[in-house]
């Protein structure tokens, strides 16, 4: 595989749809150059072959009567059924074996046959029922005959001049099984799409040269494309010209590591807030592509709130990459409806958004969407045919959350659409740092697979823990190298920050390139301060500690300011806000997860206008959030007030401090400093922590960054340099709080470390591989138990918490019912077209706490039944008092609050 490593500024040259990498690794399979299109081509035609047993042919009266005059019989099974893709890898099984091929391209082959439905059954499971004695399958030599006869004449018909003709000379690996596996999928969708596809009634139209001229003509109504095709690989000029600027140090140093790595790999960019990670990576995964044969990329965020506006940010490069590529980006989050740059660009397609997402069962009719297929191949918009449900990563470019790739790592049906759908591409996954010890289990059983799939990957992060690091690059190579346990590698550490490290897996075994550079910035000394909080004041939540808080603004910020208080809990960020608000007035605003989408969006965009950069005087601004701000929110604030988080975290925050340069900043808050509260003084023990952030982040890791923000107490930090170090320390084994804490911390220790075990143990049974089968050649059994449930229950199951729902906000008012701005709705609840989307502003998350009550009390209103988008969603009905109790709570919505839950009394 050549490299293509010499630097030029060739623009790219599109190409159809798979990438590169697909079609050079169906060549290798197949025994050479062109070989692999009719191999593929043999495998999408051979799926359905379990058709042609008596299990399918008997359920249709016609066509069974037809069957038997043809000397075809069977005897009547009754009520016994026998899905005709489980038929199909048994009979598959049966036919190549007749003819000599090889066991081990056997047992490939027939996990995609019986797996087209999304799920790789076991071995086992292709015995047809024990009381169909044969007559599910097909009993007796004609029916051997016909199925070996249909499956040999579809190979010449194709060309081959035997079937032992196609049997191929390489094995794939498990990871390029299920990539072909969901492109033979995608095929059987499409194909089964009479929009495209209407049937032929008769026989004497079916042919070799008509099916490929509706395949022709059904392409290109279609059209769909890939991503850039071929490119040239980009020097450090392109950089410029994608951004209008030159790179800085570190980002040269990750395009320079891109360049030197022999094979594709695994890039780690550790750089601190507001390095340029994203142009470095963006940049990286251009030069990657290029040398590499990728067609495109999926950028994962942290949060659908991040995704935004690095969708804006992708689409202006990659249209520079290629002109008009930049509408051909797809946006994929479940809040995408309300991204009013994706609203255009499906406008600009010609499509009506409300018609283009409903939820339809693939086991009845294949995915398909509802819209009008009359389509012109020069789309301003991703081919629809991507927009429909599950097809989203199969979009050659792609913007969403980390869960598309957790998604991937799990044992669910139609996983092999996500494979499809990853490999080709060059994957960035940005905050991975935010993964915990849950979610990574799934991250890294991703890495698995990405890695042995050869897709290039590149993680980026502000810092990671050594082991953080270590586990990453080891999940990455297991999975290169197709083993259960890594190969061994001398990883040094990096020896500076910002930097880099750059694994691939070369002939003689792993190899690496580590390297650091400086920062383009200066560090910023930031003064630590501590205000302490005691259980005394915390339950007083309308004086207590808020009203430290509010004193502290005020003296901070008597000439201007902007100001970012960070809580832990919305409850929290609820009570602060209403006493900084009652000094403050509308100076200060809010900002956290139980707002509406409306609010939430509009509150978002306020904020960053508001606290982002600025050469003239800022007005007093303090913005009241959760930690919806800790991640890519680029806000910049001249003081910090945050509850104690663990050390990754709290610098993640301090992130926000005088972010920007230029920006004039009153004399009081000059000095950029952090206030870090939710914990006690200590005095001859370990100090109070508030029992919330223990229950969202266990004590040890809170204890250990305790330690050292009572040391830098009214001292500084310097950030950047410094983050290194404090995050290793933290989350090192050596012990760094004061003797007077040992013993609690060895307590939270051991606490701590039997949960991160437990939840761990508790991925496993999710994990799309089991403990000690990595190494397993092939798909069979691959769904031994399969995760269930809707696309919320596995957002659960990957983020390891309790399923939670949304819900839509309507009023009830004279028999009838108001959208949450008042607007009247149909006396059912119908919704005008123009009022769609204000409709579905009001959809808000509930607490966990309420899910089984929603699930059980809750229901869509009767006029949203047939709407695309409305007939799943649960509406939360409010009375008169704008309040509905659910399972003991009083449930309201404050416009100013949000979504406010209070116990019943």
């Amino acid at each position: 595989m050549t490299t293509g490593s010499t630097p030029t500024d060739e623009p790219s040259t599109p190409e159809g749809f798979p990438a590169r990498t697909t079609k050079a690794l169906l060549d290798e399979v197949a025994g050479g150059p062109g070989r692999g299109r009719r191999f593929f081509a043999w495998l999408c035609g051979i799926h359905d072959c379990g058709k042609a047993t008596p299990a399918f042919q008997q359920m249709d009266e016609t066509g069974a009567r037809a069957v038997r005059q043809a000397g075809l019989t069977w005897m009547s099974t009754g009520q016994q059924r026998w899905r005709h893709d489980r038929a199909g890898g048994r009979l598959i099984q049966d036919v190549l074996r007749r003819v000599g091929w090889h066991d081990d391209q056997i047992s490939w082959i027939w996990p995609l046959v019986a797996g087209h439905h999304g799920r790789f059954p076991s071995s086992g499971e292709l015995i047809e029922p024990v009381r169909a004695r044969g007559h599910l399958h097909g009993k007796g030599p004609a029916w051997r005959r016909i199925q070996s006869a249909i499956v040999d004449i579809f190979t010449h018909q194709l060309g081959f001049d035997s079937l032992q003709d196609v049997q191929p000379v390489q094995v794939p690996s498990r990871a390029d099984q299920l990539h072909l596996s969901g492109l033979v999928v995608m095929a059987d969708w499409i194909a089964s799409d009479e929009r495209y596809f209407p049937g032929l009634d008769d026989l004497r139209d079916v042919s070799l040269e008509a099916s490929r001229t509706r395949a022709a003509g059904a392409w290109e109504k279609l059209g769909l494309r890939g991503g850039w095709g071929r490119l040239g690989v980009p020097g450090v000029k392109a950089f410029d010209d994608r951004f209008g600027h030159g790179p800085r140090p570190s980002q040269v140093m990750v395009m320079d590591a891109a360049r030197q790595m022999a094979g594709p790999g695994l890039v780690i960019v550790e750089a601190p807030m507001g390095e340029g990670k994203t142009k470095a990576a963006l940049m990286a995964a251009e030069i990657l592509a290029a040398r590499f044969r990728a067609d495109g990329v999926f950028v994962g965020m942290p949060t659908q709130a991040t995704s935004d506006p690095i969708f804006s940010q992708v689409r202006t490069w990659a249209g520079k990459v290629s002109p008009g590529l930049e509408s051909q980006v797809a946006l994929l989050h479940g809040k995408r409806r309300f991204n009013q740059e994706w609203q255009e660009l499906l406008a600009e397609g010609g499509e009506n958004p409300d018609d283009l997402y409903g939820t339809v069962d693939e086991d009845a009719l294949y995915g398909m969407s509802s819209f009008d297929a009359d389509e012109t191949p020069e789309r301003r918009a991703p081919a629809e045919w991507f927009l429909g449900s599950k097809r989203g990563l199969l979009t050659p470019l792609v913007v969403g959350t980390i869960d598309q790739l957790l998604f991937a790592a799990t044992r669910t049906k139609h996983v092999m659409l996500r494979m499809a759908g990853l490999a080709g591409k060059v994957v960035i996954l940005d905050e991975v740092h935010a993964a915990d010890v849950y979610m990574s289990q799934f991250l890294l059983e991703g890495l698995r697979w990405l890695g042995q799939a050869r897709v290039p990957v590149v993680l980026l992060s502000a810092t990671l823990p050594p082991a953080q690091r270590r586990a990453l690059i080891d999940a990455y190579l297991a999975g290169a190298s197709s083993r259960e346990d890594p190969p061994p590698l001398d990883l040094p550490a990096p020896g500076g920050y910002p930097n880099v490290t750059a694994i691939w897996l070369g002939n003689a075994g792993p190899r690496t390139l580590v390297d650091h550079c400086s920062s383009w910035r200066e560090d910023l000394n930031v003064r630590v301060e501590v205000l302490p909080e005691s259980p005394k004041t915390t339950s007083q939540p309308r004086t207590g500690t808020h009203a430290d808080v509010v004193e502290l603004l005020a003296d901070r910020l008597k000439d201007g300011g902007c100001a970012l208080v960070i809580r832990n809990t919305v409850d929290r960020a609820q009570d602060t806000y209403r006493a900084l608000r009652a000094h403050f007035g509308n100076d200060v605003s809010l900002l956290h997860g139980r707002l509406h989408a409306a609010h939430r969006a509009d509150r978002t965009e306020i904020a960053l206008a508001q606290l982002g950069p600025s050469t003239a005087p800022r007005p007093r601004t303090i913005l009241v959030a959760t930690q919806l701000a800790e991640q890519s929110f680029d806000v910049d604030a001249d003081i910090l007030i945050t509850d104690l988080a663990p050390i990754d975290l709290l610098l993640q925050r301090i992130g926000r401090l005088h972010r920007h340069d230029g920006v004039p900043r009153p004399a009081r808050v000059r000095e950029p400093c952090v206030i870090v509260t939710g914990f006690g003084l200590p005095h001859k023990s370990a100090p109070w922590i508030l029992p919330a952030s223990e229950a969202i982040y266990g004590r040890y890791l809170l204890l250990r960054t305790a330690a050292f923000v009572y040391e830098a107490d009214k001292q500084y930090w310097k950030i950047p340099s410094q983050v290194p170090a404090l995050v290793a320390a933290v989350y090192g084994e050596q012990s760094v709080v004061p003797e007077a804490w040992a013993e609690a911390e060895q307590a939270a220790f051991a606490e701590w470390d039997e949960k991160q075990r437990a939840r761990a143990k508790s991925a496993e049974k999710f994990l799309l591989t089991r403990f000690k089968e990595h190494e397993n050649k092939t798909l069979e059994g691959l769904h031994y138990a399969e995760t269930k449930g809707t696309e919320e229950i596995v957002h659960a199951i990957v983020r390891d918490g309790e399923p939670s729902v949304e819900v839509v906000i309507v009023h009830e008012a004279d028999g009838g019912y108001t959208s949450w701005t008042g607007r009247r709705l149909g006396i059912n609840g119908e919704v005008p077209v123009p009022l769609v989307d204000e409709v579905l502003g009001g959809t808000v998350r509930l607490p966990t706490k309420l899910t089984k009550a929603a699930e059980s009390d809750l229901q869509p209103l009767e006029g949203w039944r047939q709407h695309p988008w409305l007939r799943y969603s649960l509406a939360l009905k409010l009375d008169a008092q704008g309040q509905v109790s659910l399972n003991g709570f009083i449930v309201r919505y404050d416009e100013d609050l949000g979504l406010v839950i209070d116990e019943s009394r």
